[in-house]
């Protein structure tokens, strides 16, 4: 199995980026027999609307994961209930809409996808770590992507060796700076700190320059806009095999558009 996953895609440059690239993608680095990518940046940096959802899943997008910008957008929350596609962190507390983690089938082939979110830096939420624990029990699938949306690299290292062995990938996002630690880790687990960012690459980790720059200033609020130049795609190609759900390979996606 081959499976690939886009990290945030930001915005309008985010998603035109990714129309834009995905076709040669699949050209050189496919075929891909699952597509997933984080979509809680794609209304403008914060969260998601039906129609952009719907476009996302037209491009031959297979399964998105979210975290803590889902929210955003609170028109489309009750959109979680209802489309088990689109899955927000797993461990936020019970009575939160929607679901974290579901087994998706194509063509035969099944992937177990898990979202979580971390608690280092972020809001207060349940243990990712035990979470992880019971629905890697409930999923009871062979391949297993697991999306970690976290700020800390000590966090995202450490689940991933608590779950090395029982996933066949660990993901992080969150940071929309890609790093260069993908490795297979000894019990056949996938993992690097972060995938990086789909989007504009030109200002500040996708919003322009001039407009995060006063809160850093005077540490009043601005209103952020979206960065629209330099776009590039970045995630990464995981190899899986099929029979044991050990990841054989995972490279990194660096493409520029612009």
């Amino acid at each position: 199995m081959r499976a690939l996953f886009i990290g945030d895609v930001f915005g309008k440059p985010g998603r035109s980026a990714l129309l834009e690239k995905l076709p040669a993608l699949r050209a050189t680095s496919g075929p891909f027999d699952f597509v997933v990518i984080n979509c809680e940046n794609a209304a403008a940096g914060f969260g998601m609307t039906e129609r952009l959802m719907d476009e996302l899943f037209a491009l031959g997008v297979d399964v998105m994961t979210s975290g803590n910008h889902i929210w955003d957008k609170k028109e489309f929350v009750p959109v979680l209930n209802s489309e088990p596609r689109v899955l927000r962190p797993a461990n936020y507390p019970p009575g939160a809409l929607g679901v974290g983690f579901g087994i998706f089938e194509k063509n035969g082939l099944k992937l177990g996808v898990l979202n979580l979110q971390g608690r280092a830096f972020m809001p207060p939420i349940d243990c990712p770590f035990r979470v992880s624990d019971n629905a890697l029990s409930l999923l009871g699938a062979t391949a297993i992507l697991v999306d970690f949306h976290a700020e800390a690299t000590a966090e995202k290292v450490a689940l991933a060796r608590y779950l090395d062995g029982r996933v066949s990938a660990l993901v992080g996002t969150h940071t929309h700076v890609q790093t260069a630690d993908n490795v297979v880790l000894p019990g056949g687990t996938a993992f690097i700190s972060d995938v990086g960012m789909t989007g504009g690459h030109g200002g500040v980790i996708g919003m322009r320059y001039d407009s995060v720059l006063p809160k850093f200033l005077t540490g009043v609020p601005s209103r952020f806009e979206v960065e629209e130049s330099s776009r590039r795609v970045q995630g990464v190609v995981i190899d899986i095999d099929n029979e044991t759900g050990r990841a054989l390979d995972i490279q990194r996606v660096d493409e520029a558009v612009d």
